[in-house]
C-alpha cells in the first residue's frame, strides 16, 4: 500500500483542535494572493480603453491566468503529495510578483497576457499546497478549516475591484506595481507557514503515527462517478461565477447607464457576498454534512439565477448578493467530500478541484466574451441564469457520512 509523509496525520497532541494560528496565516495569504489576482479582473475596464480590446480579446485574458493555473495545479499536487515541498508556497508567490510589475508596464496587449500567465503560475503552485496544510491543521475540522481558508481568498478577490477604484482608477495601471509590496509581505508570511510544516513532518516522524490508506470504501466505480459529479458540480459554479465576475460591471454600466466607479462598487458586494457565502458553507458542512450542504448551495441559487436577467437595478443588486451567499457555500463541501473519496490524495484532490474551477472560469470567461459580441451582455446573462439547475445531479453522489454512521 503506497503512502506519503505528506498526508500523515498529525500526533495525537496535535489534535486537539484546529491549528488558528496556521489556518490564519493561511487566510491572511490567500487574501492577499487573490486580492493581487483580482486586479487583473478590476483592470478589465482600463485594459479595455488602453488597447482598444474587444470583449473576446478580454475574455482571452481571463482565458491565460485561469487556464495557466488551471493546467499546473493537478501536478503540483501530485507532486507534492509524494515529495513534500515546505516552502513552495513562497517560490509560488515570486511568480505571482514578478507578474504584477509586468502588468504594471506592459506596452502591449501580449505583454498583458504574459502577466496573466505568470500570477496563473503563482496560483497554481498556492492553492493545492495551502489546502493541504489547511487540512493538516484542521484538528479534524475539515470543512471549517477548509471554510476559513478559503474565505480569505474571497475576501482578497472582493478587494480588488476596491483597489483598483481608490488606487488604480486615479493613478493609472502604473500604480499596480505598489502592490509587489503585497507579495513580499505574502511571501514572509508563507515562509513562516513553510517553517511550521517543516517542524510538523518532523514531529509526526518521530511519533511513528500510523500511515494513511489510499484506497477508499466505496467500490472503484462508485468514487470515479462521485468524483466525475463533483467536477459537474465544480464546474457548474465556476462557469456561473466566471459570468458575474468577469462581465458585471459591463452589464451594469451598459443596462444600467451606472459609472465604472459605482458598478466596481456593487461588483466589490457581490464578491463580499461571495466570501461570507464561503464561511457560512465551512461553517455547516461538519454539522448538516457534505451532500446536503452541496444541494442547498448549487440548487438552491436557481431561482435566483432566473430571474437575475430580467430585474431592475435595486433587484439585481439584491439577487447577485443572494446568489454569491448561496453559491459560494458549497465549494468546502465539495472538496473535503472529494478529500474524503481519495484519501492519501489532499494535494491533487485540491490541485483537480482548485485548477477546475480556474480552467473552466477561463474558459466560461473566453466563450462568454465570444457571446457577448456576437448578441450583447444581457444574453449572456439570460443563457447562464439556467447553468447551475446542474445541481440536479448531486442525487448521484454517495452517502459517505450515512455509511460511516451505520458501521
Amino acid at each position: 500500500m503506497s503512502t506519503s509523509p505528506a498526508n500523515t496525520p498529525p500526533h495525537p497532541a496535535a489534535s486537539s483542535g484546529p491549528r488558528f494560528g496556521i489556518l490564519g496565516a493561511l487566510s491572511f495569504s490567500h487574501f492577499l494572493n487573490d486580492m493581487m489576482q483580482s486586479l487583473i479582473l478590476a483592470l478589465y475596464p482600463q485594459l479595455k480603453g488602453d488597447f482598444d480590446l474587444s470583449y473576446t480579446q478580454i475574455g482571452l485574458i481571463t482565458l491565460v491566468f485561469q487556464l495557466t493555473a488551471s493546467l499546473l495545479q493537478p501536478v503540483v499536487g501530485l507532486y507534492t503529495d509524494r515529495h513534500p515541498q515546505p516552502y513552495a508556497l513562497s517560490l509560488g508567490m515570486g511568480f505571482t510578483l514578478v507578474g504584477l510589475l509586468v502588468l504594471a508596464m506592459a506596452p502591449s496587449y501580449g505583454a498583458v497576457l504574459v502577466a496573466a500567465a505568470l500570477v496563473g503560475t503563482g496560483s497554481s503552485v498556492f492553492h493545492p499546497e495551502s489546502s493541504r496544510m489547511a487540512r493538516l491543521a484542521s484538528g479534524g475540522r475539515h470543512g471549517f478549516a477548509q471554510s476559513v481558508f478559503q474565505v480569505g481568498g474571497s475576501v482578497g478577490q472582493a478587494t480588488g475591484p476596491l483597489a483598483a477604484a481608490w488606487i488604480i482608477v486615479p493613478f493609472g495601471r502604473p500604480s499596480v506595481a505598489g502592490f509587489s509590496a503585497v507579495a513580499l509581505l505574502a511571501i514572509g508570511v508563507l515562509w513562516n507557514v513553510g517553517n511550521w510544516y517543516q517542524a510538523h513532518r518532523r514531529a509526526v516522524s518521530a511519533a511513528g503515527a500510523p500511515l494513511v490508506s489510499r484506497r477508499s470504501d466505496l467500490p472503484s466505480g462508485r468514487v470515479v462517478l462521485a468524483v466525475a459529479v463533483l467536477m459537474l458540480l465544480v464546474l457548474s459554479k465556476s462557469f456561473y461565477i466566471s459570468s458575474l465576475s468577469s462581465y458585471y460591471t459591463f452589464y451594469l454600466i451598459e443596462r444600467f447607464g451606472l459609472t465604472v466607479s459605482v458598478a466596481q462598487m456593487l461588483l466589490f458586494l457581490f464578491l463580499v457576498s461571495v466570501a461570507v457565502g464561503t464561511l457560512l458553507g465551512g461553517l455547516v458542512t461538519d454539522r448538516l454534512g457534505r451532500k446536503r450542504v452541496i444541494w442547498i448551495s448549487i440548487l438552491g441559487a436557481a431561482p435566483f439565477t432566473l430571474a437575475l436577467p430580467y430585474a431592475g437595478l435595486g433587484g439585481t443588486a439584491l439577487l447577485t448578493v443572494l446568489i454569491g451567499l448561496i453559491t459560494a457555500a458549497s465549494f468546502s463541501a465539495i472538496i473535503v467530500f472529494a478529500q474524503d473519496l481519495l484519501p492519501g490524495r489532499v494535494g491533487l484532490v485540491a490541485g483537480l478541484f482548485f485548477g477546475l474551477s480556474f480552467g473552466i472560469g477561463g474558459l466560461g470567461a473566453a466563450v462568454l466574451g465570444r457571446l457577448a459580441d456576437a448578441t450583447s451582455i444581457a444574453t449572456v446573462y439570460q443563457v447562464c441564469s439556467f447553468i447551475p439547475l446542474i445541481g440536479l445531479l448531486t442525487a448521484a453522489l454517495p452517502d459517505i457520512e450515512g455509511r460511516r454512521r451505520a458501521r
